[in-house]
């Protein structure tokens, strides 16, 4: 619950990502501590740097999701997320009631602390610094086809006969070199490689 209310305050200072990966190695060095064996009052803590770190990681997810997606995707981008999150969840709790049971709290609290860590630092690796705000990016000259209105990125010719907006026709996108708010769609398809 503190980190819930502290959390908004925080990712006004801080990116997402730092919060949220601090969160995960908060988290798994909490689960690495019961590894030790800790008494009751040395577990109290323990629970509480877990639950925190879970707030950390949980709390802003929300943001990332909406940023990653166009508003008309957003709904599919919120589905698979609870679907993907709810799978995971679905794995890792019987699988430390297993590990749990055959080799003992301490030894899978070893376990699953070190696989939180590296999953943790390998986040850190893969997010992108920059999050998609107002990202300079290239675009090839490409011919396609799709529904689209026009705006920002459909800026062509019509022949008259396409009907009202969406609509769908072969049109071109000429080389341009432009920023804006960055989310992965039909027309940005990779993370562009960050300038030098």
């Amino acid at each position: 619950m503190l980190a819930a209310l502290t959390v908004p305050k925080i990712i006004d200072q801080l990116t997402d990502k730092i919060v949220m990966v601090t969160g995960a190695f908060v988290m798994g060095a909490g689960v690495l501590a019961i590894a030790a064996n800790p008494g009751l009052t040395t577990m109290l803590p323990v629970w509480f740097a877990i639950g925190l770190g879970w707030s950390l990681v949980q709390t802003p997810a929300g943001r990332v999701v909406n940023r990653s997606a166009r508003p008309s995707d957003r709904a599919a981008y919120f589905s698979a997320q609870f679907a993907l999150s709810h799978a995971c969840w679905l794995l890792a709790y019987p699988l430390a009631g297993q590990l749990g049971a055959r080799f003992g709290i301490d030894t899978t609290a070893l376990w699953m602390g070190s696989a939180i860590v590296v999953l943790a630092g390998l986040a850190g690796l893969v997010w992108p610094r920059h999050g998609g705000e107002n990202l300079e990016h290239e675009h090839d000259p490409v011919d396609h086809l799709h529904r689209h209105t026009h705006g920002q990125h459909h800026q062509h010719d019509h022949r008259g006969d396409e009907g009202p907006e969406p609509h769908s026709h072969p049109h071109y996108h000429p080389p341009v070199r432009h920023a804006h708010n960055f989310v992965i769609d039909e027309h940005h398809l990779t993370w562009p490689k960050p300038r030098v």
